[in-house]
Order: C-alpha cells, then sequence, then structure tokens
C-alpha cells in the first residue's frame, strides 16, 4: 500500500509540473496572438490609408 501511495504522489508531482509547462506555453502563444493582432491591424490601417491617398486612375499624369 504505501509503494501505491509514492507511486500516486510521484506521478502527481510529474503532473504539476506538466501543467505548469504548459501553462508557461500558452501564456507565451497569447502573447504572440496579441502582438500579431495589434501588427495587423497597424498593417490594415496602412493599406487603407496608403489607398486613399493614391490619384485616381482617369486623372491626367502631370506630363500631359
Amino acid at each position: 500500500m504505501e509503494t501505491r501511495i509514492d507511486d500516486l504522489e510521484i506521478r502527481l508531482t510529474y503532473q504539476e509540473s506538466t501543467i505548469e509547462e504548459l501553462n508557461q506555453v500558452i501564456l507565451r502563444q497569447q502573447t504572440e496572438i496579441d502582438r500579431l493582432a495589434r501588427e495587423l491591424e497597424r498593417l490594415k490601417t496602412h493599406i487603407e490609408n496608403s489607398h486613399s491617398q493614391t490619384t485616381p486612375t482617369d486623372e491626367r499624369p502631370p506630363h500631359y
């Protein structure tokens, strides 16, 4: 019986360690997702602004 309890305690310790490692991975991934979402918004804004600053296609070029 004592051996069984010791084995269970060892398994529990490994599981707690694994859970903590997985939690750290999730935190890093969420940080990266947040960073990428901000970058995507910045790029979308940049594209929208650059489209609004283009000249119309039917406008004559300056050399005419």
